[in-house]
């Protein structure tokens, strides 16, 4: 009986010990990709906001790349891109619904509680939540980093909105994208739904 005990404690002690290494990413890996992971972990079974994000990011990636950022403010930026939306489970489950403001005020935590296992730095997980709690602001972005997160938001939305993508991007390009690369962007991928003046 007393051998049946010892060896029933541990195989849970095992099993216990293989998913503390299986919920471990190792930190080998580059930031962004842990960060990847776990925000797939996070939208489990809700491939739209999944492809969101990720497409979030390669565009904020392309245009950062474009735009010559590079560095820790290039990875800022990724990172940024990726979790931007973390705040819609939480509004969802709040509120009953999601908007722009709601995911800046619930977002900011959520990526905080994410990142921190990630990473020790404190000033790089400081802006990365301030970059989540102000994407859908648009007056008054201070940095690179925050105008490109909103232009490749931008980009991605557009699409997915088809419904009102003529007089959206019209507007979008004339109000929202500033950098060059993120105008050139947008005159190329939305030319055949509408005509962008030349600027």
């Amino acid at each position: 009986m007393e051998t049946e005990q010892k060896q029933s404690t541990e195989a849970k002690q095992s099993e216990r010990l293989q998913q503390n290494v299986e919920d471990t990413i190792p930190a080998s890996r580059e930031l962004k990709s842990r960060v990847k992971e776990k925000m797939i972990e996070y939208y489990a079974g809700d491939a739209r906001r999944i492809h969101h994000f990720l497409k979030v990011h390669s565009f904020a990636k392309l245009i950062g790349e474009m735009e010559g950022v590079t560095g820790e403010e290039l990875e800022i930026l990724e990172v940024a891109a990726l979790v931007h939306d973390i705040g819609i489970k939480n509004s969802e489950k709040k509120y009953g619904y999601n908007t722009g403001k709601t995911q800046e005020k619930e977002g900011p935590p959520e990526a905080e509680k994410l990142l921190i296992p990630l990473t020790d730095d404190a000033a790089f997980i400081e802006r990365v939540c301030y970059l989540v709690g102000h994407h859908h602001t648009y007056s008054n972005i201070d940095g690179m980093d925050y105008q490109i997160l909103v232009e490749a938001d931008f980009l991605v939305n557009l699409y997915e909105d088809k419904e009102h993508i003529k007089k959206a991007v019209r507007s979008a390009y004339e109000k929202i994208f500033r950098t060059q690369s993120g105008r050139k962007l947008c005159k190329e991928i939305f030319c055949t739904f509408v005509k962008i003046r030349k600027s």
